[in-house]
């Protein structure tokens, strides 16, 4: 019990920290859905020329390059060509299928990975088993539900964290297939 409160705690530390993004260049750029600021912050990245590609991974099945852009407050135009969506992924583990499938046929060696906070270490826990080559840069987007005033003291941003730490105990167990339905099995 031990174990999983110091954990839990280590996980805490990351998940509340502000983000530090790397610097640089990677090939192509991933957006695992879930948030407006994730997907401005993957546009704004492509827009100053840190990829050549971006991928928004678990876009909703109905969801248009111009719909995301306008949710996400940002002009893609300019930037359609190399942009594109991905409409099969219902949950981390599915992105990092989705994300491996898109990297491999674009022959990308590096990818910036774009994602919340205290999504990160789950998210590149799943897309290390799928792209064990690859170099993965992880660019954390601080979530708004963690930004907001008081937000330490509301049972709501605990319940994410507390769900969000068992959903990567989980994904490290190799379990997390089993805990989610995947609607990219359906597909």
């Amino acid at each position: 019990m031990l174990a999983l409160a110091w954990g839990f705690a280590d996980f805490l530390g990351d998940a509340l920290a502000p983000p530090t993004p790397a610097e640089g260049e990677t090939d192509g750029i991933v957006v695992l859905t879930g948030g407006s600021e994730r997907v401005g912050t993957g546009f704004r990245l492509l827009a100053e020329g840190r990829a050549r590609r971006l991928l928004i991974s678990g876009a909703h099945p109905g969801a248009g390059l111009a719909e995301i852009a306008a949710a996400a407050a940002f002009d893609a135009a300019p930037l359609a060509g190399r942009v594109e969506l991905g409409h099969a992924a219902a949950s981390t583990r599915g992105n990092a299928v989705e994300i491996a499938a898109w990297a491999r046929s674009e022959e990308m060696r590096s990818l910036r990975v774009v994602t919340a906070g205290y999504h990160m270490p789950r998210a590149m826990l799943e897309l290390r088993r799928t792209l064990p080559a690859a170099v993965l840069v992880p660019h954390p987007v601080a979530s708004a539900a963690l930004r907001a005033p008081g937000a330490v003291w509301r049972p709501r941003v605990w319940a994410l964290l507390a769900g969000e730490y068992a959903r990567y105990l989980l994904a490290r167990a190799g379990l997390s297939g089993l805990a989610w339905p995947r609607r990219e099995a359906r597909d």
